[in-house]
């Protein structure tokens, strides 16, 4: 995979970035050993950008990331990785509620950097914006914490353009990590644009639509106990029965292609201009590989246009937010 400039942060990546949402309890039972493995396939193939949370189990994908990576991560090799986390949420009864004081933003910092292992964090974002807390305090807060030498660059995840801006008055946001897929494209009104004006990079999550656009849901699968997406009216009629005539659509131009269709909608992803980055979690090893060529799919103009064509007739649906999980 050829690299690609993350925005005004300046940081090289690969254009696909392991996510590690799916291994901090919100999508059932994680198995620990196929975790790791798929880490660490991921760094085999050449994958050298790796997402993840405190709020990701509060600690445990952050630790089992740290585990995959191992000496990498702690050794001579450190500068080879770029690693990416997010902080602001904190956790409550039933639940976990939005925290970017000045204060939480610092102790979940300190959490992340100790369950890593590392000494310095090279993007730190905040995971969703919280109203109760005026965006010049934490912008100074992750101030003082890059001035330490505590985090290299600055990112947001889940903000619009008015809260980028905002921010950026205290601090330059440098990236933005937003919910873009087939089925989810309210970012390309006001969000992406914004980025490509002012050279923020993104590194958009859930391009395979939270598993719809892997082809391997259909209307009789049943989500295992604690994962969110039981919950969610995506994989729910009346949403289900549309969306999934959707993803045969797709699969169809997918193979004109040349692809599978995941690749495609990891592909088309990667088309937008405004984006340089895909964020693909896995806890199979086996799907590493498939996403990790995606990156290498082109898309002519006739295969846009269908894409295109198609998904104006997706049955949309809101997205993942951290009052219902901790994405």
């Amino acid at each position: 995979m050829e690299r690609v400039r993350l925005g005004r942060s300046g940081l090289e990546v690969s254009p696909i970035c392991f996510g590690t949402w799916q291994l901090g309890g919100e999508w059932g039972e994680v198995d620990r050993e196929a975790a790791i493995g798929a880490i660490r396939k991921a760094r085999d193939l050449g994958i050298d950008f790796f997402d993840t949370a405190q709020a990701y189990g509060f600690g445990r994908s952050e630790r089992l990331l740290a585990e995959a990576l191992g000496d990498e991560l702690s050794g001579p090799g450190r500068d080879a990785l770029t690693i990416a986390t997010k902080g602001g949420l904190r956790p409550v009864e039933g639940g976990v509620e939005r925290d970017c004081s000045p204060d939480f933003i610092r102790a979940g910092c300190e959490a992340s950097l100790e369950a890593l292992g590392v000494e310095t964090i090279d993007l730190y974002q905040l995971h969703w914006p919280d109203p109760a807390t005026p965006l010049a305090e934490t912008g100074a807060a992750l101030a003082a914490l890059r001035d330490e030498g505590l985090i290299r660059h600055v990112g947001v995840s889940n903000f619009d353009d008015a809260q980028m801006a905002e921010l950026s008055e205290t601090i330059a946001v440098e990236t933005l990590q937003p919910p873009y897929h087939l089925f989810e494209r309210a970012v390309e009104e006001t969000a992406l644009p914004w980025c490509a004006d002012n050279d923020v990079g993104v590194l958009a999550y859930g391009p395979l639509a939270h598993g719809l656009l892997t082809g391997a849901i259909d209307r009789t699968t049943e989500f295992p106990a604690g994962d969110w997406r039981a919950e969610s009216p995506m994989f729910a009629e009346p949403a289900l029965t549309g969306n999934l005539a959707i993803v045969r659509q797709l699969a169809e131009v997918a193979d004109d292609v040349g692809c599978t269709l995941p690749q495609l909608a990891i592909a088309w992803v990667l088309d937008n201009p405004a984006v340089q980055v895909a964020i693909v979690g896995s806890r199979n090893a086996d799907h590493i590989a498939a996403a990790v060529a995606a990156a290498g799919v082109t898309l002519d103009d006739d295969s846009r246009a269908r894409i295109a064509e198609i998904a104006s007739k997706a049955v949309g649906a809101p997205g993942p937010s951290p009052e219902g999980n901790r994405r």
